[in-house]
C-alpha cells in the first residue's frame, strides 16, 4: 500500500511535465495513479474475503513511536476500490471537461492526484497518528481545489470556509486520537477497535472523534460549507463530495463504530445529527434552482442517512449503511458528472432555463436516468437494495434503544427517503425534460431570469464527457443485480458489530413492512415532486416566516460569528499591541534582564577564573563591534544604522575566525552581505529618518536596554559552562561525523545528517519566510512573466518607454532620448554589451565600471559556489554557504543591470527552485526509509571510476543540494519582491504622477 502512496506522489510530480506535453488529454495518464490503487483493490479481494488482511508496517521515528501501517480489511477494501475507481473516471472526464487553453491545469492535476493518493493512505492507515496526517492532508487538497478559480470570490470564500470548519474538526479529532491513544498504550487502530479502553477521558475523547467526523461529511449545524464548495469545478464535486473527502467522515465512524456505537453519548450524536442532516438536507434541496445545488444539499441528506445507519451500532444496519455507502459513491458522483456535462452544452445550471436537452443528450440523460433511479431506489438498482435492507433493519431493531427512539429513526429514514425521491425527481426533470410552459419564476429578490435555451442549439458532447458517468451509472445497476455477492464481500464488517441479528442484501425481501414503505415513500415522494410548486411556496413561506423571527440559517450564522471574531480580535490587538516593534523586543528585552537575570546574579557561582580574551585582536574585533552597536543604536538615519548593524556583524565574522571556525565565519560574512543589501532594497520605500521628533532620549533607553541585554547574555554565556552536569552531547559529534556522516567537516556533516531534522524544519521556514514577503509586496500574481532584455526592448519600441527606475520620461531622465538612440536595435551590433539588460537603464543609473565588475565576477562566484556545495562535506562550505554565494552573484547582476538583467541571470520562478530544494531534501529522507534504514539516514558509496579516481560519495550531498536550491531560491524571491517588483511599481507610480501632471501643463 505503501507502494500505492509513491505511485501517486511520482504521478504528482510528473503532472506539470504531462499537462505540458500533452495539454488536457495528459488527465488520461494522470489516471493510472487512482487506476492502480482500484487494480490492486480488486487483486485482493480475495485475501480480505478469506480474513488474510494485507498489512504493511515501516519504522518512521522509532523513538517516539510512530510507524507507518497500512492495513486493507473489509472496510478499507471498499473506500480503496471507490477511491481509486471513481477517482480515475474523474480525472478521465477531466480531458474533455476544461478548455484546451484553461489555466492551471498543471497545478490543479497534481492536486487532484496528490488528493487522490491521500484518500489512500486515510483509508488503509492502521495507525491513529498516520490516520490524522492523512485527514488533514485533504483538507489541504480539498481547499486548493475548491478555490481552482482563484480569480472568484465564491470560490475563495468557499475553499475558506472549507478549510475553517474541517480544521477545526480536525483538531478536535486530535485530541480524541491522543486520547484515545494514550488510554489503550497503543495507536494501532485495528489494537484500540479490537480492545477499546473505557472511562470519562475516553467518552469525551469519542465525542472528539465525532466532532471530526461531523465536520468532514457536512453534518448539521455544520453542513453548509458542502453547498457552499460547489464553486469548484464540477469533477472536484463529483469526486470530493460525492465519493471521496465526505465520506471520510462516514469512514471514521465505520470504523469506530464496532468499539463505541454502544456507547450513550455515542448514540445520540449519532442519531440526532443523522437524523437532522438527513430531513434537513432533503428539505433545503427541493427549493434549489441550480443541478449542482440540488445535489450539493441531496448530497448533504444522504451523508445524514449513511451516518445514521453506520452509526447505531447493529450488524444489519451496518451492513446496510455500507452499501448505501457504495451506491452513493456511484450514483452522486455519476449525477455530478451528468450536470458538468449538462453545463457544458447549455451553458447552464438553472433548471427553470433547462428545456429538451434529454432528446439532444441521449447518452447523458440515460447515464442520468440510471443514476437517478438508484438515488431515489427504484429497483434494480444499488439504491434500492441498500435502502431496503436499512429499511428492514430498522423494522427489526437490535433491542438496544428505546422502542420510541426506533420509531423515532424509522420515521425519520421514511420522511428523507420520501424527500430523496422528490429532490430526485426535481433533478432529472429540471435537467432533461422538455417544458412546454414558463416555468422560469424570477427570483425572490425581483432579479429576472433569463430565458429558456434553445435546445435545437445543442450539440453532442465528447465521450470522454460522457462515458464516465454511465460507467458509474451501469455499476450501479450491475451491482444490484447479484446481491448476495454484494453481501458475501461486505457481511464481513457488519460481522465486527458486537450487537443484531445479521442483515441482507437482496432484490426482493418478499411482500412485508419493508416493500410497503417503499411503495409509500416512492408514492408521496413522486406527488411532493408532482406539486413543487405548492412545495416552494409553502417554503418560501417557512422562511419568511423565520426571517420575521429572526432565525438565521447556519451559514449566515458562521459568516457573523467569523466577523465578530475578526472584530474581537482587532479589539483585543488593540488594547494589547501599539505596533511599535521596537517597543516588543524591548518589552522582551527587559524582562529576560529582570527575571533570569536576577536569579542569575543571586543564585550562581560565579567562575573564579576568567580570561579577557586569547589574542588582543579579540578585543580589538569586539572594540569594533561594541562601537558601531552604540553608533548604531544612537543614529537617526535609516541607512546609517542599517551599515553600522552590517559593521558589527562583520565583526563577529572576524571573531568566528579568530577562534578558528572558518565555517561560521564564512556563513556569517555571506549572511551579513545579502542582509545589507534587503535592507538597502527595503529602505528605498522607507523616510531616511527614523522619526522628525528629537530622539534623544529613546536613543540613550534603547541604548540602555542592548547595554543590559547584552551584558545578560554574556553572563549567561559565563556560567552555563559552568552548571554543566553531563558530556554535552556534542563530544560525540567529530566521531559520529566521520563514522556515520562519511565527513570531516562536523558543522556541515551536523546540519545534512546528525542534526537534519532541524535543518528540514529552517528551510522550510525560510520557503515559508520568501512566500510571506512576495505575497506582501506583489500586487499582482506572483508567478508572472520573467521579465528578459528582449521584453524591456519590446516596450522601448512602442508608444511609451520602459523607464526603469526613472519615470520614463524625458522630463525625468534627461538621459533619455540618448539613451534609446543609442540602444536602438540596429545600433547594438556597434555597442560593447557588457550585461544583456544594461541598456534598460537611465545613463545615470548605469555605471560601465560596475558592469564590466559584473560580468567577470558572475560566472567566478558560480563555480566557488559549486566548489563549496561539493567540498563542504570535508571542507569549509557547505548548501547553505553555496546558494548565498550565487545569491550574492545574483544581487551583483541585479545592482549592475536592473530587473531585467535579474532575469537574464535567472531565468526561473523562484517557486520552483524553493519548491525542487524542499522537495529533494524531503526525497532523500524518503529514501532511506525506503531502503530500511531511518528517515534522512546517510549511505557512504566508496566508488573507483576510470580516469576519475576514487570518489567518495554520501547522499547526504543531494540533501545538501535540497538546502542550497532553497537558499537560491528565497535571495531571488527576495530580489524579486524587493528588487524587481517595487522597482516596476515605482514606474508606474512615476508614470501615473506624469500623467496627472499633464493637463495643468497644457493650461499653463
Amino acid at each position: 500500500m505503501l507502494q500505492l502512496l509513491v505511485a501517486h506522489l511520482l504521478m504528482v510530480l510528473l503532472a506539470p511535465a504531462i499537462i505540458t506535453w500533452l495539454g488536457r488529454r495528459g488527465f488520461l495518464v494522470l489516471a493510472l495513479a487512482p487506476a492502480s490503487a482500484a487494480v490492486y483493490a480488486l487483486a485482493c479481494t480475495t485475501r480480505v474475503l478469506h480474513g488474510d488482511v494485507p498489512v504493511q508496517h515501516w519504522q518512521w521515528v522509532p523513538e517516539l513511536g510512530l510507524t507507518l501501517t497500512f492495513r486493507l480489511d473489509t472496510l478499507s477494501w471498499l473506500m480503496l476500490l471507490l477511491v481509486g475507481g471513481v477517482g480515475a473516471l474523474v480525472l478521465v472526464y477531466c480531458s474533455a471537461y476544461f478548455a484546451p487553453t484553461a489555466h492551471g491545469l498543471h497545478r490543479f492535476g497534481a492536486t487532484l492526484v496528490g488528493f487522490a493518493g491521500v484518500m489512500v493512505g486515510l483509508v488503509t492507515a492502521d495507525d491513529m497518528l498516520l490516520l490524522f496526517v492523512f485527514w488533514e492532508l485533504t483538507t489541504v487538497a480539498s481547499y486548493l481545489l475548491i478555490g481552482h478559480y482563484a480569480e472568484r470570490k465564491a470560490s475563495r470564500r468557499a475553499a475558506m470556509q472549507a478549510i475553517v470548519i474541517t480544521t477545526a474538526g480536525g483538531l478536535a479529532m486530535l485530541v480524541g486520537v491522543v486520547i484515545l491513544g494514550e488510554a489503550a498504550g497503543t495507536y494501532s487502530l485495528s489494537q484500540v477497535v479490537a480492545h477499546p479502553p473505557g472511562g470519562t477521558a475516553v467518552t469525551a475523547a469519542v465525542v472528539c472523534l465525532l466532532a471530526g467526523a461531523a465536520t468532514k461529511s457536512a453534518l448539521i449545524p455544520l453542513h453548509f460549507w458542502l453547498p457552499a464548495a460547489m464553486a469548484a469545478p464540477t469533477p472536484v464535486s463529483a469526486y470530493l463530495h460525492a465519493a471521496a473527502m465526505v465520506k471520510a467522515g462516514v469512514y471514521l465512524v465505520a470504523r469506530f463504530a464496532p468499539a463505541y456505537a454502544q456507547l450513550t453519548v455515542w448514540q445520540t450524536i449519532v442519531i440526532v445529527l443523522g437524523c437532522g442532516t438527513l430531513l434537513l438536507g432533503g428539505y433545503r434541496a427541493l427549493r434549489q434552482q441550480d443541478l449542482k445545488l440540488v445535489l450539493a444539499f441531496g448530497t448533504v441528506s444522504q451523508l445524514g442517512l449513511i451516518t445514521l445507519l453506520v452509526g447505531l451500532g447493529s450488524r444489519a444496519t451496518a451492513l446496510a449503511g455500507i452499501a448505501m455507502l457504495g451506491a452513493h459513491a456511484m450514483f452522486k458522483a455519476s449525477l455530478f458528472l451528468v450536470t458538468g456535462v449538462v453545463d457544458a452544452a447549455t451553458g447552464t445550471r438553472d433548471l427553470r432555463r433547462l428545456t429538451g436537452v434529454g432528446r439532444r443528450l441521449p447518452v447523458t440523460a440515460v447515464a442520468g436516468g440510471l443514476a437517478t433511479a438508484s438515488m431515489i431506489g427504484l429497483p434494480p438498482f444499488a439504491g434500492y437494495v441498500a435502502k431496503e435492507a436499512g429499511l428492514e433493519a430498522l423494522l427489526h431493531p437490535a433491542g438496544t434503544l428505546p422502542g420510541w427512539v426506533d420509531g423515532l429513526v424509522l420515521a425519520a429514514v421514511v420522511v428523507g427517503s420520501m424527500l430523496t425521491v422528490a429532490y430526485g425527481l426535481r433533478f432529472f426533470w429540471g435537467a432533461f425534460a422538455t417544458k412546454h410552459v414558463a416555468v422560469a419564476l424570477p427570483e425572490a429578490d425581483g432579479t429576472p431570469v433569463e430565458p429558456p435555451i434553445d435546445p435545437s442549439k445543442l450539440h453532442r458532447q465528447s465521450p470522454y464527457l460522457t462515458l464516465p458517468p454511465l460507467v458509474l451509472a451501469v455499476l450501479g445497476l450491475a451491482a444490484a443485480l447479484v446481491p448476495h455477492l454484494g453481501e458475501h464481500l461486505l457481511s464481513p464488517y457488519a460481522d465486527t458489530l458486537p450487537v443484531g441479528e445479521p442483515g441482507h442484501l437482496a432484490l426482493w425481501g418478499g411482500i412485508g413492512p419493508a416493500l410497503g414503505l417503499t411503495v409509500l415513500i416512492l408514492a408521496v415522494g413522486a406527488l411532493a415532486w408532482w406539486w413543487r410548486i405548492r412545495v416552494e411556496g409553502f417554503q418560501t413561506r417557512v422562511g419568511g416566516l423565520l426571517r420575521r423571527w429572526h432565525l438565521p440559517e447556519a451559514d449566515v450564522v458562521y459568516r457573523r460569528s467569523m466577523r465578530r471574531l475578526d472584530d474581537a480580535a482587532a479589539d483585543v490587538t488593540s488594547l494589547t499591541q501599539r505596533g511599535s516593534l521596537p517597543f516588543y523586543l524591548g518589552v522582551i528585552v527587559v524582562v529576560m534582564a529582570a527575571f533570569p537575570g536576577v536569579v542569575l546574579v543571586t543564585h550562581t557561582t560565579w567562575p573564579q577564573d576568567l580570561r579577557g580574551w586569547d589574542t588582543p585582536t579579540q578585543a580589538v574585533a569586539v572594540a569594533a563591534v561594541g562601537v558601531a552597536a552604540v553608533l548604531a543604536a544612537r543614529s537617526r538615519r535609516r541607512l546609517k544604522a542599517v551599515f553600522l548593524a552590517g559593521i558589527a556583524g562583520y565583526g563577529n565574522a572576524v571573531l568566528f575566525l579568530l577562534h578558528g571556525a572558518p565555517d561560521l565565519a564564512l556563513t556569517q560574512v555571506l549572511v551579513e552581505t545579502v542582509t545589507l543589501v534587503v535592507m538597502v532594497l527595503v529602505l528605498r520605500r522607507l523616510p531616511p529618518y527614523f522619526s522628525n521628533r528629537p530622539l534623544a532620549r529613546s536613543r540613550w533607553t534603547r541604548l540602555a536596554i542592548g547595554l543590559v541585554a547584552g551584558v545578560t547574555v554574556m553572563a549567561f554565556a559565563v556560567v552555563a559552562p559552568n552548571a554543566r552536569t553531563a558530556t554535552p552531547v556534542s563530544a560525540q559529534f567529530p566521531d559520529e561525523a566521520y563514522s556515520y556522516g562519511g565527513g570531516k567537516n562536523i558543522v556541515n556533516v551536523t546540519l545534512v545528517d546528525i542534526r537534519a531534522w532541524d535543518t528540514m524544519g529552517e528551510i522550510s521556514v525560510l520557503l515559508v519566510a520568501a512566500t510571506g514577503v512576495a505575497s506582501l509586496v506583489f500586487l499582482r500574481r506572483r508567478g508572472g512573466a520573467i521579465l528578459r532584455a528582449e521584453d524591456s526592448e519590446r516596450a522601448r519600441v512602442g508608444d511609451e518607454a520602459p523607464g526603469v527606475w526613472s519615470g520614463g520620461t524625458e522630463e525625468d531622465d534627461r538621459g533619455a532620448a540618448l539613451r534609446r538612440r543609442g540602444t536602438a536595435p540596429e545600433a547594438w551590433s556597434r555597442m560593447q554589451t557588457w550585461l544583456r539588460a544594461s541598456a534598460t537603464l537611465a545613463p545615470r543609473r548605469r555605471s560601465v565600471i560596475f558592469e564590466v565588475v559584473a560580468r567577470l565576477l558572475f560566472h567566478s562566484m558560480i563555480v566557488y559556489a559549486v566548489f563549496l556545495l561539493f567540498s563542504g562535506h570535508n571542507n569549509p562550505g557547505g548548501g547553505f554557504a553555496a546558494g548565498l554565494v550565487v545569491g550574492i552573484a545574483l544581487v551583483v547582476r541585479y545592482l549592475a543591470g536592473g530587473r531585467y538583467e535579474l532575469g537574464e541571470a535567472a531565468p526561473v520562478q523562484p517557486g520552483v527552485l524553493l519548491g525542487t530544494g524542499l522537495f529533494l531534501a524531503v526525497g532523500v529522507g524518503l529514501a532511506a526509509m525506503l531502503a530500511g534504514g531511518q528517515v534522512l539516514q546517510s549511505t557512504i558509496f566508496d566508488l573507483h571510476v576510470p580516469l576519475v579516481g576514487e570518489i567518495h560519495l554520501v547522499t547526504s550531498l543531494f540533501f545538501d543540494v535540497g538546502v542550497f536550491l532553497v537558499v537560491v531560491g528565497l535571495v531571488l524571491d527576495i530580489l524579486r519582491s524587493l528588487g524587481a517588483e517595487i522597482d516596476r511599481q515605482g514606474d508606474v507610480e512615476a508614470r501615473a504622477d506624469r500623467a496627472a501632471r499633464q493637463p495643468e501643463e497644457a493650461q499653463r
